[in-house]
Parts: structure tokens; C-alpha cells; sequence
């Protein structure tokens, strides 16, 4: 078995979070390694990447739109091996498998070094400035209800008027003619 593969077992990660929050996905490597550059990916991207750290600075080129500006390295130095994913505001979409690459200088070649699977829960699409949807629906039923009742106060309020002002006409055979 080789190196990378044990370490890929030791480090199967699951990681739960709520939406909004920001989350750190584990990877480390021996401090001993030759790291030309880090790749985080999901299968479901196809050839798009979560993050590409090469040469010194994250590399935006193929990084699906969706990670864009909500991701970083948690120690860019790699201090300690230290690899790890920060994912900033995550939202039911960012739930799913990541894995965890590197490109060793001495091999020259791509080694997966883990996998961490994200789930979270909360509300999807990432769209906290329109507030939770119980609370939208809770104010605007709440709305509805007042409206009722105020037309519904009104149309009362009418009728007991006209109630009023037919008890004080006298009777129809009292009337002129």
C-alpha cells in the first residue's frame, strides 16, 4: 500500500455544518514533503476545482464561479504540512465529497492525500439577505389577516351606521306621501 493511500484512509473526514456558518476541511501531509501545489476538488465539478494554490497565490483560472471569493487555504505558508480548506458562508450546495491534492516536487505527479465529506444543513442557495422563509411567510400571512380584519371592521361599522339611521326614520306609514 502505498504512503498516500494510508494517509488518505487516516483522514476520511465528515464534517457537519449549518448553513451560513464557515467551515474548515482538514488536510495535512508529512512536513517532509516537496508541496508544488494544493488542489481541492468535488467530483461533481468535472474539470473545474474548488481552489488551485501554485507558484505562491491561488490560481482563479478553471475555479467554478460558486467558490469564488469564499475560499482560502487556512495556512497559505503550509506550515506543518497544514492544507486545510477555509469555506466562508457555506449553503446546502457546498454539501458533498472533497478531495484533497497535492503536487510533490520529488515525484512530480498529483498525490490525493484525503477526502472530506461536507453536510450541510439550513437553507439552500446561499441567499441569507432575504431572511428565513417562516419568518417571510409568518409576516406576510400576518399582513393578510390585518388587512381582513380592518375591511372587515369597516363593512361592520357601515351596517351598524345604516342600522342606526333606519331606526331613526319613523315608520313607512308615519312618512308624507
Amino acid at each position: 500500500m502505498k504512503e498516500t493511500s494510508v494517509l488518505c484512509l487516516l483522514y476520511q473526514k465528515n464534517i457537519t455544518a449549518e448553513s451560513g456558518q464557515d467551515v474548515v476541511l482538514p488536510c495535512r501531509v508529512p512536513s517532509n514533503k516537496t508541496i508544488r501545489a494544493v488542489k481541492w476538488s468535488r467530483a461533481d465539478l468535472a474539470k473545474e476545482y474548488v481552489l488551485l494554490y501554485r507558484d505562491d497565490q491561488l490560481d482563479q483560472d478553471n475555479q467554478h464561479p460558486s467558490f469564488k471569493n469564499r475560499v482560502d487555504l487556512q495556512d497559505r505558508q503550509m506550515k506543518d504540512g497544514n492544507m486545510s480548506l477555509i469555506l466562508k458562508n457555506v449553503t446546502i450546495d457546498d454539501g458533498g465529497s472533497y478531495n484533497c491534492n497535492i503536487f510533490n516536487g520529488e515525484t512530480r505527479s498529483w498525490e490525493s492525500i484525503n477526502t472530506v465529506s461536507l453536510t450541510v444543513s439550513g437553507q439552500t442557495g446561499g441567499d441569507k439577505q432575504d431572511g428565513p422563509v417562516g419568518l417571510i411567510v409568518g409576516l406576510s400571512v400576518s399582513a393578510v389577516l390585518l388587512v381582513a380584519a380592518v375591511v372587515g371592521f369597516l363593512i361592520y361599522r357601515k351596517h351598524k351606521q345604516q342600522q342606526s339611521q333606519d331606526s331613526h326614520q319613523p315608520p313607512v306609514e308615519f312618512q308624507p306621501v
